[in-house]
C-alpha cells in the first residue's frame, strides 16, 4: 500500500477476529503482521467456544445414552452408561490443540508474520512488541487493528482460586466433577455448564441476581427453554439474589443476599462454584494513550460503524478496534464480520457492519438461539418509527422430523412489521437451533418480507419447516 512502513497492517491479537482479518488482508495482497502474546486463537479457541462444544458434544451424548424412556420410546434399550471425564476433558484439549494449530499454519502459511509478545501502540502508525527474553522493539504499519479480546468478569467480593471457585477459563478444562456445584449467572455460559454439569451427574444450584432467568433471551423463548433445561434437570434456582461474597476452600462459602434491598438472605457451602457473570474487555495497556484515545465508561474502545477507532467523536486515522474489545457485539464470528470490515475500510471501500443479521445461539440440549431484535425492542423502534409489529410462533410438536426424533420440544418466534411484513427478529429453542437460525439470518439481512419467505419451499420432513409454518402463520393473522 504504502513504502515507508514495515507492514501494511499490524494486527494485535490472534484471536477469531485478528485471524479473519489477517486473511482478508492477506487476499488483498497487504503486507501482513498479527502480535500475539498468549495462546494463538484467542478466547474462543482456547477457553470458550471450541472447548465448551466439545464437552457439551461428549456430556449431551451421555445425557442421550442415560435416557432411557426416550430411547425405549424408538425401541433401543441399552445398558448402564458410563464415562471417563479424564477421556472427555482430553477430547476438548486436543481439540483445541488442532483448531489452534490449524489457525497457526493457515496464517503461516499465506505470509502472514507472527510476532510473539504483548504488543502496544507507541504512537500514530507505531507499535511495540516486548518479550520477556528479547526485551522491546518497534514496528510501523500503515494501518493497525486492535483485537485485544476479553477476560472473565468477576464481581466486587468474589475470591477465585481457579480450582473451587473458577471462570470458564478454567471450568473449560474440567479438572473435576464436583457433586454439588453452583453456577453464578444464567446466560450463555451458565446455560451451557448447567448442561454438561447436569449431564455428568452434578447437582447444580443456579444464581442469577436478576429477576427473570435468562435475562438476555426473549421471553417465550426463555419460558419453554427454562421448562426443558432447568426444570427436570437437578437444577435449584435461586432468582434476584446475589453472591455477596464467595470464599475458596472445601466446601467453598457463599454469602447470597437480596439483590434489590440487597438484606443477607442466607449461606450456602458447596463444592464448587463456576463464575458465569459474562465478560469484559483486555483494553489495559495498549498504548491507546499515545495516540489521545481513552476508553468508554466500561472501558470498550470507541468505535465506529467501519471500526475505526474514535477520539471525542473523531476519528483516528489508521486505527481500528475489532471483537470484544469495542463491546457492539461479543461474539466469536461478529469479531471475524469486523476484522473484515476494518480490512474493507483500510482499502477505501466503505462498508459498514449489520449488526441485526448477526445470529447467535447457546448450544445446550435441544440449543436455543436468535437473530435480529426481541419483542421488547421491535416494539420500540415501532414506536420510534410509527409502525406496528406482528409475531408468529410454531412448534416443534407439529414437525414431522422433530417428531420422529422424538425430540418435540421447541418454538420458533417471528417478529416483523405488520405494514411491510420485514422480519425482525427470529428466535429458536428446539433441535439443531444453532443451524436452523441461518435461514433466518439471511432473511434479516437481506430485509426480506414474511410475505415472500411464506411462499418459499422446505424439504419435507425437515426441522426447517418450523420455520416455514411461522412464516405462513405471519400472513395468515
Amino acid at each position: 500500500m504504502s513504502s515507508g512502513f514495515d507492514y501494511d497492517l499490524v494486527i494485535i491479537g490472534a484471536g477469531v477476529g485478528g485471524h479473519g482479518a489477517a486473511l482478508h488482508a492477506v487476499n488483498y495482497g497487504l503486507k501482513t503482521a498479527i502480535i500475539e502474546a498468549a495462546d494463538m486463537g484467542g478466547t474462543c479457541v482456547n477457553r470458550g467456544c471450541i472447548p465448551s462444544k466439545a464437552l457439551l458434544a461428549a456430556s449431551g451424548r451421555v445425557r442421550e445414552l442415560r435416557n432411557a424412556h426416550h430411547l425405549k420410546s424408538l425401541g433401543i434399550q441399552i445398558g448402564n452408561v458410563e464415562f471417563d471425564r479424564q477421556a472427555i476433558a482430553d477430547h476438548a484439549d486436543n481439540l483445541v490443540s488442532k483448531i489452534q494449530g490449524d489457525l497457526t499454519n493457515s496464517l503461516k502459511r499465506l505470509g502472514v508474520d507472527i510476532i510473539r509478545g504483548w504488543g502496544k501502540l507507541a504512537g500514530s502508525q507505531k507499535v511495540t512488541v516486548s518479550t520477556t527474553d528479547k526485551g522491546e522493539k518497534t514496528i510501523t504499519a500503515q494501518n493497525i487493528i486492535l483485537s485485544p479480546g476479553s477476560v472473565p468478569f468477576v464481581p466486587p467480593g468474589i475470591e477465585v482460586d481457579g480450582k473451587t471457585v473458577f471462570t470458564s477459563d478454567q471450568g473449560v478444562k474440567l479438572e473435576s466433577l464436583p457433586q454439588w456445584i453452583a453456577i453464578i449467572g444464567s446466560g450463555y455460559i451458565g446455560l451451557e455448564f448447567s448442561d454438561i454439569y447436569t449431564a455428568l451427574g452434578c447437582e447444580v444450584t443456579m444464581i442469577e441476581a436478576l429477576d427473570v432467568l435468562m435475562p438476555g433471551f426473549d421471553r417465550d423463548i426463555a419460558k419453554l427453554a427454562e421448562r426443558v433445561l432447568i426444570t427436570p434437570r437437578d437444577i435449584e434456582t435461586k432468582v434476584g439474589i446475589y453472591a455477596k461474597r464467595i470464599i475458596p476452600g472445601s466446601p467453598v462459602v457463599i454469602e447470597l443476599a437480596n439483590f434489590q434491598t440487597k438484606e443477607d438472605l442466607e449461606v450456602l457451602e458447596v463444592d464448587a462454584c463456576l463464575v458465569a457473570t459474562g465478560r469484559i474487555p483486555a483494553t489495559k495497556n495498549l498504548g491507546l494513550d499515545s495516540v489521545g484515545v481513552e476508553l468508554d465508561k466500561r472501558n470498550f474502545i470507541p468505535v465506529n460503524d467501519g471500526m475505526a477507532v474514535l477520539s471525542a467523536g473523531e476519528v483516528v486515522p489508521h486505527l481500528y478496534a475489532i471483537g470484544d474489545a469495542n463491546g457492539k457485539m461479543m461474539l466469536a464470528h461478529a469479531a471475524s464480520a469486523q476484522g473484515i470490515i476494518a480490512v474493507e475500510n483500510i482499502l477505501g471501500k466503505g462498508k459498514k457492519i449489520d449488526y441485526r443479521s448477526i445470529p447467535a445461539a447457546a448450544f445446550t440440549h435441544p440449543e436455543v438461539s436468535y437473530v435480529g431484535l426481541p419483542e421488547t425492542a421491535a416494539q420500540e423502534l415501532g414506536l420510534a418509527e410509527g409502525f406496528e409489529i406482528g409475531t408468529a410462533k410454531s412448534y416443534f410438536k407439529g414437525n414431522s422430523k422433530a417428531l420422529a426424533e422424538n425430540e418435540a420440544d421447541g418454538i420458533a418466534k417471528v417478529i416483523y412489521r405488520k405494514d411491510t411484513g420485514e422480519v425482525l427478529g427470529v428466535h429458536i429453542f428446539g433441535l439443531h437451533a444453532a443451524d436452523l437460525i441461518h435461514e433466518a439470518s439471511a432473511a434479516v439481512a437481506n430485509r426480506q418480507s414474511v410475505k415472500d419467505l411464506a411462499y418459499l419451499v422446505h424439504a419435507h420432513p425437515t426441522l426447517s419447516e418450523v420455520l416455514d409454518e411461522a412464516y405462513k402463520r405471519a400472513i395468515a393473522s
